[in-house]
């Protein structure tokens, strides 16, 4: 693994220019923040006085620039993926470093939760949306918890593998093993609940929207759409920690749709 990690090292630009985009420039004046204004303007102003919210955000960008756990994508959205029938593939790698893998797999979810709340500025006579959201929700749903499945099936098939984070002679009782791998994925989902939740805010009032917002023309119906994202997104930031598995996602954003 060592000799993969230094061999992305050299993208540095591009994880500088991500350091820029999600991690500082919401959270300060900066010529390449936009929103809908003037709708938002005080919503983009209150993410840049929210201490709360900047300490969390610290942590996070923190996490982006020191853990290196996975080769990631770095930059994964729902248009970075291509879907068939019988195939997924992946583009736009160019943004790919070892990383948290909260990072890609927040950044995909995120991106749902913004299509989610992006819908209703959509629907119109005749076409509710109801039934695109409730799909969206089970998405959202399926994709931590298919990813929980499969990554810890794989942990336990490779449990007396050549890995050295987890020594099967030092963690070398069933007990044990469980309780590591809870505590792992724990410390992941609230990873992912805030990676996901500083892209979604990157998106309202940064640089680089989301044209599921960008496409709903009336200016006040798109932003009444992104403020309640908005609103999401710094709660999950925030509070990740308080919520225990994705169902509490969901239950929180049909609140905040409410």
């Amino acid at each position: 693994m060592f000799c993969a990690v230094a061999e992305f090292c050299g993208n540095v630009e591009l994880c500088r220019l991500t350091e820029q985009v999600v991690f500082s420039d919401p959270y300060k004046v900066s010529e390449y923040n936009r929103w809908t204004s003037p709708y938002l303007d005080r919503d983009a102003e209150t993410v840049r006085e929210d201490n709360l919210l900047k300490i969390e955000v610290a942590e996070l960008k923190s996490k982006f620039c020191e853990r290196a756990q996975a080769l990631i994508h770095g930059d994964l959205h729902t248009s970075s993926v291509m879907v068939t029938p019988d195939s997924t593939q992946v583009i736009d790698p160019e943004f790919a470093f070892y990383g948290p893998m909260g990072f890609d797999i927040g950044a995909f979810i995120g991106n749902l939760i913004l299509a989610f709340f992006a819908q209703d500025g959509h629907a119109g006579q005749g076409n509710d949306r109801k039934s695109y959201k409730e799909w969206i929700l089970k998405t959202i749903e399926d994709t931590w918890n298919l990813f929980h499945q499969k990554f810890t099936a794989l942990w336990d098939e490779h449990k007396n593998g050549s890995g050295e984070a987890y020594l099967p002679a030092i963690y070398n009782n069933t007990e044990l093993q469980k309780l590591i791998q809870e505590k792992y994925m724990k410390e992941l989902f609230h990873d992912t609940l805030g990676f996901g939740a500083a892209k979604m805010i990157r998106r309202i009032v940064g640089v680089a929207h989301v044209e599921d917002f960008e496409s709903i023309k009336e200016a006040n119906i798109r932003a009444d759409c992104e403020q309640r994202a908005l609103e999401l997104g710094k709660t999950l930031l925030k509070r990740r920690r308080e919520f225990v598995s994705i169902s509490e996602v969901i239950s929180a954003m049909k609140h905040v749709q409410s």
